[in-house]
C-alpha cells in the first residue's frame, strides 16, 4: 500500500489542524482536521478492498524461432457478485508494461486484451502476473496487487536447415533398419517393465532381486551419435554489440541448426555447456529450451579442461561439435585432444573476421560470422 503525495498533505494537514485546534480551542479547525482525518481512514478502507478477479493467460505459439509472432491472449474476470471493478491494471511481458483496461467491469463479466510478444532476441519472456492498482476516489491511497500466475514463453534461437548429417563411425552395412535406438542387441541398461515391453527383454535375476520386473534397455550402436557442445564463457566471446554478444548468438543458431538436423534424421544427439548453466545446471529439458535459456557464464581457468576430461571420459558419443567464438581460439588444443575419443571432431568459431589457423590433425575447422554462414559452411564439408 502506498500513500500518494496528495494523502501525505491531508494526513499532515489533518493533524496540524486537530493540533491547532485542541490546543486553541477553535472547534472549527478540529472539525476540518476531523474531516481530513475521516477521509484519510476512508481512502485506506477503499483501496484494501480486494476485488475477485479471475485471470487466464495462454500464449500462442509458447515456443518461437527468433524473430517469428507469438500472441498473449489476456482475460480478466469478475467473479465478484456486488460491485463493479473500477480498477488500473497493468500485465508484464518481459521488461515492457501493457496497460489492461478495467475499467467498469461488472460482476460476472470479462475483458480480454491480446498483445505481441517481442520475439527479436533470443531468451525466455516472462509473461504475468497482472498487477492491479487500486484507488480511492480521492487519489489519496494506492494499493497494487498481483494476479495470476506468470506463463513463460520461449524464443528459440533462429535454425538454419542442414543438408547433411556426419555418417558415423559405425554405420551399419545393412542401413538403418529401425530408427528406434534401442532395437539392436547392445546392452546399455536397465529399466522397470512398462506396459507393451517383450518378455524375452527381462533380466529375470535382476527382477527377482529388486522385486519388480526389470527389462533390458538395448542402443543401437550403428547409428552416429552427434555431441553438440556450446561455448558458454564470457572470455571466448568478447565482443559486445549494445549489450549483448552476437557471436555467442550465433554459436546458439548453429547448435539449434545441428540439433534440428539430428532430431530430422532421427539420430541420436546430446547438447552440452562448457560452464555449467545457473539456470539449469542438470542439464534438463528440450535441447531448443535449453538455448533459449542459456547465457554466458564467468567461468575460471580451469572450466575447459575440467568439462574436456569428462568429455573423454564419458565419450558421449561418435561426432563431435564444439562451437565457440573468437575468445576460444587460444583453447583450441583442448578441443584436440579428444580427436582420440571422437572419430570424427567439427571445430567452429562463429563471429570470425578471418580463417582460424589450421589445428590439429583430423579436426575440421569452419569459421562463420553468423548462423547463415555457419550453415553453408557445414553443406560444404567433404570428408568428416
Amino acid at each position: 500500500m502506498r500513500i500518494t503525495a496528495r494523502g501525505v498533505g491531508l494526513l499532515v494537514a489533518a493533524v496540524v489542524l486537530l493540533g491547532a485546534g485542541f490546543r486553541f480551542a477553535y472547534p472549527e479547525l478540529t472539525v476540518l482536521g476531523a474531516a481530513a482525518g475521516v477521509a484519510v481512514g476512508y481512502a485506506l478502507v477503499t483501496a484494501a478492498w480486494r476485488p475477485r478477479l479471475a485471470v487466464t493467460r495462454s500464449a500462442d505459439p509458447d515456443r518461437v524461432a527468433r524473430g517469428e509472432p507469438a500472441v498473449v491472449t489476456l482475460t480478466v474476470r469478475n467473479t465478484g457478485r456486488l460491485r463493479a471493478a473500477n480498477l488500473v491494471a497493468e500485465d508484464r511481458c518481459g521488461a515492457v508494461a501493457v496497460p489492461v483496461p478495467l475499467l467498469r467491469l461488472r460482476p460476472g463479466r470479462d475483458t480480454t486484451v491480446r498483445y505481441d510478444v517481442p520475439t527479436r532476441r533470443r531468451g525466455v519472456v516472462p509473461i504475468g502476473p497482472l498487477r492491479v492498482t487500486r484507488r480511492d476516489p480521492l487519489g489519496l491511497v494506492a494499493l497494487a496487487r498481483p494476479y495470476g500466475d506468470t506463463v513463460p514463453v520461449w524464443v528459440h534461437p533462429r535454425i538454419h536447415p542442414l543438408g547433411a548429417v556426419p555418417p558415423g563411425a559405425g554405420r551399419s552395412l545393412d542401413g538403418r533398419t529401425d530408427a528406434v535406438p534401442h532395437g539392436s542387441i547392445t546392452f546399455d541398461s536397465l529399466r522397470e517393465y512398462v506396459v507393451g515391453d517383450e518378455l524375452r527383454r527381462v533380466h529375470w535375476r535382476t527382477s527377482a532381486r529388486v522385486g519388480e520386473l526389470m527389462v533390458r534397455e538395448n542402443v543401437d550402436t550403428s547409428l552416429p551419435r552427434l555431441v553438440v557442445v556450446l561455448d558458454n564463457r564470457a572470455a571466448a566471446h568478447p565482443g559486445r554489440t549494445a549489450g549483448v554478444a552476437e557471436s555467442f548468438e550465433a554459436g546458439c543458431e548453429a547448435a539449434a541448426s545441428v540439433v534440428a538436423a539430428a532430431v530430422r534424421e532421427d539420430l541420436p544427439v546430446t547438447l552440452l555447456l562448457v560452464a555449467p548453466d545457473p539456470v539449469d545446471p542438470a542439464g534438463g529439458g528440450p535441447p531448443l529450451d535449453r538455448l533459449a535459456a542459456v547465457g554466458l557464464a564467468d567461468g575460471g581457468e580451469d572450466v575447459l579442461p575440467t568439462a574436456v576430461n569428462r568429455w573423454r571420459q564419458e565419450r558421449l558419443g561418435d561426432t563431435l561439435v564444439f562451437l565457440t567464438g573468437p575468445g576460444g581460439r587460444a583453447d583450441l588444443g583442448y578441443v584436440g585432444a579428444l580427436r582420440g575419443t571422437y572419430p570424427s571432431v567439427v571445430v567452429a568459431v562463429l563471429g570470425a573476421t578471418d580463417r582460424t589457423p589450421p589445428g590439429g590433425a583430423g579436426l575440421v575447422l569452419l569459421d562463420a560470422t553468423d548462423g547463415a554462414e555457419f550453415a553453408a559452411e557445414w553443406d560444404g564439408i567433404r570428408r568428416w
